[in-house]
Formats: C-alpha cells, sequence, structure tokens
C-alpha cells in the first residue's frame, strides 16, 4: 500500500481563514496605533510652538505675540525650516511639520488675539486623528475646522 503525505483541500482553507481572521484583528489595531503617534507628535509640536512664542513675545517691544487667524506658520518661514528674527534671534530650530500630511490639511492654527483687543492672548490649535483622545476638544469649541472634528487648543501659560 502506498500512503501519499500532504494536506487536504479542507485544511488548507482551514489554515487560510484563520490566518485572515488574525489579520483582520491586528490591522485595524495597527492603524490606529499610528493616528496616536502621529497626535502624539502633533501635542509635542504644540508645545514647542507654545514655548517658541513665548520666545518672540519676549523679544518684542511691547510684548505682544504675532497676530494671525489661520493655518501658522511665521511669516516666511516653510516647514522643517528655522524660525528667527531678522535680528538673528532663533525662535525655533526647525518648525514642524503636520507629521501626516507635511503641510496641508492638519497645520497649526493661531487664533491671535484670543480675547479681542488683548495682544497678550492667543489659541493655538491642531487637529487630532484619534476622536478618543483624553484631551481631545469638539471642533465647535475650537473655532477650527478639523478634518475629524476633534483637536487640541493651547492657550497663552
Amino acid at each position: 500500500m502506498k500512503t501519499e503525505n500532504g494536506f487536504t483541500l479542507i485544511e488548507l482553507l482551514v489554515v487560510m481563514v484563520i490566518i485572515g481572521l488574525l489579520a483582520g484583528l491586528i490591522l485595524p489595531n495597527y492603524m490606529s496605533a499610528r493616528e496616536r503617534a502621529r497626535d502624539a507628535q502633533r501635542k509635542s509640536d504644540l508645545e514647542q510652538i507654545q514655548k517658541a512664542l513665548e520666545l518672540y513675545k519676549m523679544d518684542q517691544s511691547p510684548p505682544t505675540y504675532p497676530i494671525n487667524n489661520g493655518p501658522f506658520k511665521p511669516v516666511g518661514v516653510a516647514c522643517n525650516a528655522p524660525w528667527q528674527s531678522a535680528k538673528g534671534t532663533i525662535y525655533m530650530p526647525k518648525f514642524p511639520c503636520d507629521p501626516q500630511t507635511g503641510s496641508v490639511g492638519w497645520d497649526y492654527v493661531l487664533v491671535s488675539p484670543r480675547v479681542a483687543g488683548d495682544n497678550l492672548t492667543y489659541k493655538l490649535v491642531a487637529c487630532l486623528e484619534n476622536k478618543s483622545d483624553p484631551d481631545a476638544v469638539v471642533d465647535t469649541k475650537l473655532g477650527v475646522d478639523c478634518p475629524n472634528n476633534v483637536g487640541i487648543m493651547r492657550t497663552e501659560p
């Protein structure tokens, strides 16, 4: 008698279904981990921009924050370029780009002045991807139109 070694078609199909199910469970977790990582980068960027805004304010006479009401990039500063004064004072060695797109759609937004007539107030906003982020604020409270309707906000210290 001759015996044949190998797998049956049913065994192969069962293994393929199991691999498909595992891949289906792992992929969404991987994608949300990437979103959380980009959001963590945005939060870090906001902290760095906030520190640079304080340096900028101290360099002005009288002290004031830059006035801007839209996507915030200091005048003449591109992504990853230094933000510095005409006198050479460096506020940020590398102005951050958004971690997802590099520039468009998820920009950092500076609303200054936050309180009308008070140049010592500002609101700095970044849109977030992860809607369940513990620091997330609903889009209507931000005053900025975010693609996912959630963001994070920082104000002057």
